[in-house]
């Protein structure tokens, strides 16, 4: 038995190739429901292309179309086009399509149970509630959690990541339209988009000490924002607040790619986040967990192993998570940052290029096929 432990886009995906090539698959999803996600709402080009060689009806969804970044820094901004056309679409309603393409192609779904423990020392065990299960293959996708056992190896950042969805005023749903907004603030980013029911969805990346200011608190902290970017107190004036609290993580590891050893278990694969963690600003973090569930199904059908997989997929994704995280630390930086803000007020076209930089690079993506390997 195939058990893949996570269902969002990655267990998902990767299940439903599986499922596609024939294979016998068990999928375990926490969540009973839909819900929404702290991340993840960008659907990029690559992105995009994955989801519709799994046979997803990405149409049906809608999505809001973005074709173009504009980089905000107090009251100045710089616009530019994206080197493709990307999609705002809510995790909520993306997940439940996945899960239930898995269903169809074959995949059983379990769902609202958690798993509380594995073991991968030895032979490989999953402790569901009260039961013990032994899979022949485990394929790890919780995302930002962590489950007993099978801790990532990699430091916490500092930053919290925060996310709620707003009604805008008309006038700033018409200016927001097509655009993803990533608005530079003392410590941290924003990044505003629409998404496909009309709202707009507002990313914050704040660090621990900026949220301390605000007393931990939303609402101060939103204030305090909004004193400091009159841009962003434009696009809230008049907003209505969608969520009674907003979605919250901290910790999140940034710039993290899983190092496979030699005594690894050879039937563990860890995919999306439990693999790679690429700072939230490139919007390219479902592109990244399609990404590994694509090459860990080719590979699961090909027979190889998991640490050939790991070390595949840390070769495909190494160059693009460094750049990322070299532009993070200069954006965020308190001197570099302004500074870099404003080559890009000269050179426009960096933000062009600063977006293809940090994409899954188009000779990984062609090392997916693009039908599972035993269909003609």
């Amino acid at each position: 038995m195939i058990l893949v432990v996570g269902g969002g886009p990655a267990g998902a995906a990767c299940a439903i190739a599986l499922a596609q090539a024939g294979q016998k698959v068990t999928l375990i999803e926490r969540e009973a429901g839909a819900t929404d996600k702290v991340c993840g709402e960008f659907v990029s080009a690559e992105a995009r292309a994955y989801l519709t060689r799994l046979g997803l009806p990405l149409a049906a969804l809608g999505g809001h179309e973005i074709g173009a970044v504009r980089l905000v820094r107090g009251q100045r901004a710089v616009t530019a086009r994206l080197p493709f056309t990307g999609l705002g679409l809510r995790r909520r309603g993306l997940d439940e399509a996945l899960l239930d393409h898995a269903m169809q192609a074959g995949v059983q779904v379990q769902r609202g149970q958690t798993v509380r423990r594995i073991e991968t020392s030895e032979n490989l065990t999953v402790e569901v509630g009260g039961d013990v299960l032994r899979p022949d293959l485990l394929v790890l996708a919780t995302g930002k959690h962590e489950v007993r056992g099978t801790a990532r190896a990699a430091l916490p950042s500092r930053f919290v990541g925060l996310k709620s969805y707003f009604t805008l005023a008309p006038g700033q749903q018409v200016a927001l339209a097509r655009h993803v907004e990533l608005i530079l603030f003392r410590g941290g980013y924003a990044g505003l988009q629409l998404v496909e029911d009309g709202s707009a969805n507002l990313s914050l990346l704040v660090d621990k000490a900026v949220l301390h200011e605000a007393g931990n608190k939303w609402s101060a902290l939103l204030a305090s924002l909004q004193r400091a970017t009159p841009h962003l107190a434009t696009r809230l004036g008049g907003a209505i607040d969608s969520l009674p609290a907003p979605l919250a993580i901290a910790g999140m590891p940034f710039g993290f790619t899983h190092r496979s050893h030699a005594a690894a278990p050879p039937k563990f694969f860890r995919l999306g986040d439990q693999a790679a963690v690429i700072q939230s600003f490139t919007g390219d973090g479902l592109a990244i967990a399609l990404h590994s569930a694509a090459l860990a199904a080719s590979c699961i059908i090909a027979g190889k192993t998991a640490q050939a997989y790991h070390r595949q997929l840390r070769s495909d994704l190494g160059g693009q998570i460094f750049r990322a995280a070299m532009l993070h630390r200069g954006l965020t930086a308190p001197l570099l940052g302004p500074a870099l803000f404003a080559g890009t007020r000269l050179w426009p076209t960096t933000l062009t290029h600063a977006a293809a930089w940090t994409r899954v690079p188009p000779s990984a993506i062609r090392r997916c096929p693009r039908k599972p390997l035993n269909q003609p």
